[in-house]
């Protein structure tokens, strides 16, 4: 079912949003070589927690963390430990927060320190198909504009984008209907896009082949190849002039 949000409902979306704009750009800066995921995660949940919200991956589905930490060839869902980052790596952090009732969830792919030349075309690509894909969440596109946009542009660069997981609405539940693929599978593709429907759209792309598996620990996903993988997600509201809720500076300007 797909649930369209009352404007009332928006105002704490958006109120959501600035915690997690503000949180988003606190951790660019601590991304740096030698400290730990789970450091960033420790300073992720005292933030959430001290601007009143929660985190909303910690106990979903029995997940461990407040973060998803994902780094070089982890797509999604790395589990936070005491790995530290290195130089020339590149870190995909993934958020969600739930206050008064609501949820946002956004993600951005971060360099740690200089990182090469196909890592730095990555993250431009990854960043550039949800701008793309946030341009066309206007009421009556299709939802499958959204996925054409996002998989088109990334084809288009040499990369490609993972097909088994997605993005997806999000408001009254972490996850709601509909399903936003990164690609143009039948299902969903004509669904009809409504003012004030909300939409966590989220281009995970791949340098390499779009192959992944899940590791021993049931949660973290990587590239069956090894290649680097990149992640960009914000929470976007429906309209004539899309919203991007979860909006901060790395998205106001290229990465």
């Amino acid at each position: 079912m797909i649930i369209v949000k009352t404007e009332y409902e928006l105002q704490i979306m958006r109120e959501c949003g600035r915690i997690m704009a503000e949180l988003l750009n606190l951790l660019a800066d601590m991304v740096k070589p030698g400290v730990t995921t789970y450091e960033l995660d420790r300073f992720a949940e005292e933030f959430i927690l001290s601007r009143g919200g929660k985190p909303a991956f910690k106990g979903y589905k029995g997940y461990p963390a407040t973060l998803c930490v994902s780094v070089e060839n982890e797509v999604i869902h790395g589990i936070p430990s005491n790995r530290k980052l290195y130089e020339g790596e590149i870190v995909s952090i993934d958020v969600g927060i739930f206050y008064k009732g609501y949820y946002t969830d956004a993600a951005r792919t971060y360099r740690v320190g200089k990182v090469d030349a196909k890592r730095n075309k990555l993250i431009q690509v990854t960043y550039e198909a949800l701008q793309r894909a946030i341009k066309v969440a206007v009421p009556g596109k299709r939802l499958g504009d959204i996925s054409r946009e996002i998989y088109n542009y990334v084809r288009s660069q040499g990369f490609d984008v993972v097909r088994e997981f997605t993005g997806h609405g999000v408001g009254k539940f972490l996850h709601e209907d509909p399903m936003i693929p990164n690609y143009v599978p039948y299902k969903w593709q004509n669904l009809k896009l409504q003012r004030y429907m909300t939409l966590a759209i989220e281009p995970m792309v791949v340098a390499g082949k779009p192959d992944v598996y899940v590791k021993d620990d049931n949660w973290t996903v990587v590239t069956k190849d090894n290649e680097p993988a990149a992640h960009f997600e914000d929470t976007v509201v429906v309209n004539n002039h899309p919203e991007v809720i979860t909006a901060n500076s790395l998205i106001d300007s290229p990465p």
